[in-house]
């Protein structure tokens, strides 16, 4: 794979010339992508959907964008709440867990293959996983449905595109800092501007991003630490090109979460609700603790042809060490409160290698208005996976003694050196007649995994796929837009089949969608309904004996509805609303009791709703506040869906006060404080949700 990337590294180019903070101009690059900040919480173009710059009343497909100043106004710090108030994607799947961020988008998990940063993917598998510090982003795209045309392997429930702060055009100095409720408290900075450099070498911008926090959750011996800083530069040695340098340094400490029974979590045991401050795991040993560097660039020339070439790229490495003992059910019987327990314990170290080459090329033939994308991108991902795991000592629920316990010892009982490579050759069209716009998309994958197994017989497999999209959108004077789409997905799984003790076969995907957006002439927000037939086949869960080994099932389906409003009616106010609506059932599965069922851990309804307003004028101009609710619907802890888990209704609010660069706020998350459970994976493994949560913060800028 690196000497076919090596074919296209000279010269190096990409840049999407991005938005800044939310307060400052574009970068203004003639001929190049353009993401236009965040207007309040309204996004009128992306490049996610298109790997172009396209209106949102345009794309074909449904896609959702939160702002920085969304982020801010809910004080986000977990990347996978970002989407709290968003239709078709439910994130925080088990609950508060300061490790990983958890997403289901139309129904699928896709937190190992979904996420993507400034367009590139994070792949992860056997917990080496990636951290996005929502400070550190200026957007985040949710893209619904299946894009591998343009991205290659991923979920075919979509795709969620983080950007990063980029470096401003004006000066921007930010420091800022808070503390919850639990005394978690945290500084964070960005600054950046232009630089001051001799001679005619063009002009070069900066920007330093970064924070550090530490402090408890609401599990007793659990922490939240986290540091990070982000470099970046951009060099413009004329208007038609930039050459952008991102970088990235990260470190956390976190500790496991708990693995708790249904009976004693959903329902009562005899000794009554276990408790959510419970630590089930043992202080003197447990652990989760990541090592995070990336490094790359983007770069982008534009001809005067209309003719415009960008490429990016980017190196990653991550290594976590994840220690614990975790619950694996009752020992006896509920009323003894003895939870039985497995000593775990991995190191993964995991490598990935990015690059994305695109030729982008607008011309006429006659009536037809045609933006021609042409890309060739490659990915290299290796993983060195240890993994040890033993039988542990129990702990009493109801009167928990810790005991110094060391990580076990046995054998590894997963000892391999992973490798995937993934090259493909993407097609895209966008044929635009009056109103009526066409997406055509075509994509050819090669990929190939290797599994350097130490205690197993070496095995290899090579893949390949041809997938497509077709899109018609009409946008009507009005602003009046339908639209249907059909797409197809592959995505190569790394991992070995418990069933089998074979390589995972690759995922499939195909999806059709109709719907209509709305954006009236002259108003600042839009409106979208989508529906959609998604089916997955070849999907990965988890072994029902064994927590820890996935295995492979037929065929799934997602079928429903999602509607969306984001507002920004008046000077001062904003508005967002999503309902989301799923028959979400298992049609094909190795276990005919299954077909009909619903997986576990998997909300078929939830709906939400956030309003933030500040005053304009008057004694208390500065002053603001806003509040929201959010619903989540029932789901099931078991594949025969006899252990229903409740719905919850959450509700959050805010109170800030902004004057001279000052703003003090105060966040309320869950303000009631509901206990609930947000999931359950098993019946031994169900989740408490994040509790109330206050956190003031105060911030000035200059």
């Amino acid at each position: 794979m690196l000497p076919l990337a090596a074919l296209f590294v000279a010269p190096p180019l990409t840049a999407y010339a991005q938005s800044t903070d939310i307060t400052l101009p574009t970068i203004q690059i003639e001929g190049t992508k353009q993401t236009d900040a965040v207007t309040g919480y309204v996004a009128d173009q992306n490049v996610t959907a298109t790997k172009t710059e396209t209106p949102w009343i345009e794309t074909p497909q449904s896609v959702s964008t939160v702002g920085a100043e969304q982020i801010r106004d809910q004080n986000i710090q977990q990347f996978d709440a970002v989407v709290r108030y968003s239709p078709g994607v439910k994130g925080e799947t088990f609950g508060a867990d300061p490790r990983n961020d958890w997403f289901l988008i139309r129904g699928f998990p896709s937190q190992n293959e979904a996420t993507f940063l400034d367009g590139l993917q994070l792949f992860y598998t056997s917990f080496a996983s990636w951290k996005l510090p929502p400070f550190a982003l200026e957007r985040i795209d949710i893209l619904r449905g299946p894009s591998s045309v343009l991205y290659g392997g991923g979920s075919p429930g979509g795709v969620i595109n983080a950007e990063s702060k980029k470096p401003p055009a004006e000066p921007i100095h930010y420091l800022e800092t808070g503390i919850n409720n639990y005394g978690n408290r945290y500084v964070a900075f960005d600054v950046g501007g232009s630089l001051a450099v001799s001679g005619d070498h063009g002009q070069f911008y900066y920007r330093l991003t970064g924070m550090a926090k530490a402090g408890d959750t609401q599990v007793d011996f659990s922490k939240d630490d986290l540091y990070f800083v982000n470099p970046a530069l951009t060099w413009k040695p004329n208007l038609d090109t930039t050459f952008t340098v991102l970088a990235s340094v990260l470190h956390s400490n976190a500790n496991s979460l708990n693995f708790l029974p249904y009976v004693g979590t959903v329902t009562p045991a005899p000794f009554g609700r276990i408790s959510t401050s419970l630590f089930t795991g043992e202080p003197s040993m447990d652990t989760f603790r990541r090592d995070q560097q990336m490094i790359g660039y983007q770069f982008a020339h534009a001809f005067d042809n209309g003719v415009t070439f960008r490429q990016n790229a980017r190196y990653s490495h991550v290594e976590t060490l994840f220690q614990s003992l975790f619950g694996i059910g009752y020992a006896t019987t509920p009323a003894a409160g003895d939870l039985a327990r497995f000593n775990f314990v991995t190191n993964p170290n995991a490598n990935q290698f990015d690059l994305d080459n695109q030729l982008e090329w607008k011309f006429a033939t006659g009536t037809l208005h045609h933006t021609a994308l042409v890309g060739i991108d490659v990915k290299h991902y290796t993983i060195e996976d240890i993994q040890a795991f033993a039988l542990g000592a129990p702990i009493n629920l109801i009167n928990p003694v810790y005991t110094p316990t060391a990580p076990t010892s046995v054998a590894p009982g997963t000892n391999a050196f992973l490798t995937q490579r993934d090259a493909g050759f993407y097609l895209q069209d966008q044929i635009k007649v009056g109103p009526l716009t066409v997406v055509l998309n075509g994509r050819q994958d090669i990929a190939s995994t290797d599994n350097d197994n130490r205690i197993g017989p070496d095995q290899s497999r090579n893949d390949g796929r041809t997938t497509g999209k077709i899109g018609v959108i009409y946008t009507s004077d009005v602003g009046l837009a339908p639209y249907v789409s059909y797409a197809t997905s592959f995505n190569p799984v790394i991992g070995t089949n418990a069933a089998t003790g074979q390589l995972l076969a690759p995922e499939t995907g195909k999806q059709a969608e109709v719907g209509v957006k709305y954006q009236p002439n002259g108003f600042n927000g839009h409106f979208g309904v989508a529906l959609f037939d998604l089916r997955r086949q070849n999907v990965l869960t988890t072994d029902p004996a064994n927590p820890l080994l996935s295995m492979q099932t037929g065929e799934v389906r997602s079928r429903g509805v999602e509607l969306e409003a984001v507002l920004n009616p008046l000077p001062g106010l904003k508005i967002i609303g999503a309902y989301t609506s799923y028959n979400f059932e298992t049609m094909q599965d190795l276990d005919p009791a299954n077909i009909g069922k619903t997986p576990p851990a998997t909300p078929e309804q939830f709906a939400s709703l956030w309003a933030d307003y500040t005053l304009q004028d008057g004694p208390l101009q500065g002053v603001g506040f806003g509040g929201g609710v959010r619903y989540v619907g029932s789901s099931y802890a078991d594949t025969a869906n006899t252990l229903p888990v409740d719905p919850y209704t959450l509700f959050d609010a805010v109170v800030h006060y902004e004057v001279n660069g000052w703003r003090a706020a105060i966040n309320f998350s869950n303000i009631a404080d509901k206990i609930y459970v947000a999931s359950c994976s098993s019946p031994t493994a169900c989740f408490y949700g994040e509790r109330r949560k206050i956190i003031g913060s105060l911030s000035y800028k200059w």
